[in-house]
């Protein structure tokens, strides 16, 4: 009997032992991401980029502006047929799903940049954070500024143990 409860006490004592070797840390992405020297020049590379696309759609603007301004000039000069002024008033409308869609396109653009130039910054910082937990022990690593896991040691895929438990 005695034997039965010491078997019981060391394998509590061990349990809990294990639970206690989980080692967890944490750090906040965002302030890793502000203080990385690659951020300034991705910034400014992405900065100058969105100037560029900027100053097209500011150009495609003010020619819709000086366009715009024609025609109404003319229209209040009674120029213009009725037929006429519908298709000018199509003719700018058109110009201006144009640039509509160029501010779309320019925002699209803009992401993709961003991503483009983020990523291999975003990418070492992953890699230095992966290679911290191993080293360090650390069984995961959260990010406090989104509650995500940014490390997670290593284990037991478990989809297949839960797929059979919902039965699929």
């Amino acid at each position: 009997m005695k034997l039965k409860y010491l078997f019981i006490i060391a394998m509590s004592i061990m349990f809990v032992a294990n639970t206690n070797a989980q080692k967890f840390g944490y750090l906040n992405s965002t302030e890793l991401l502000v203080k990385h020297p690659d951020v300034k020049g991705a910034d400014s590379k992405l900065q100058a980029y969105q100037k560029q696309l900027l100053s097209a759609g500011q150009k495609m603007a003010a020619d819709f502006q000086k366009h715009y301004e024609a025609y109404a000039k003319d229209a209040n000069e009674g120029k213009f047929s009725k037929i006429q002024m519908q298709e000018k008033e199509g003719v700018l409308a058109q110009e201006q799903n144009k640039i509509r869609e160029y501010e779309v396109q320019m925002q699209q653009k803009l992401a993709k940049k961003r991503e483009e130039l983020y990523k291999p910054i975003l990418d070492k910082i992953q890699e230095a954070i992966n290679k911290v937990g191993k080293e360090n022990g650390y069984t995961f690593i959260f990010d406090a500024g989104t509650g995500g896991i940014l490390h997670a040691q290593e284990s037991t895929n478990v989809i297949d143990l839960v797929k059979a438990k919902l039965g699929i």
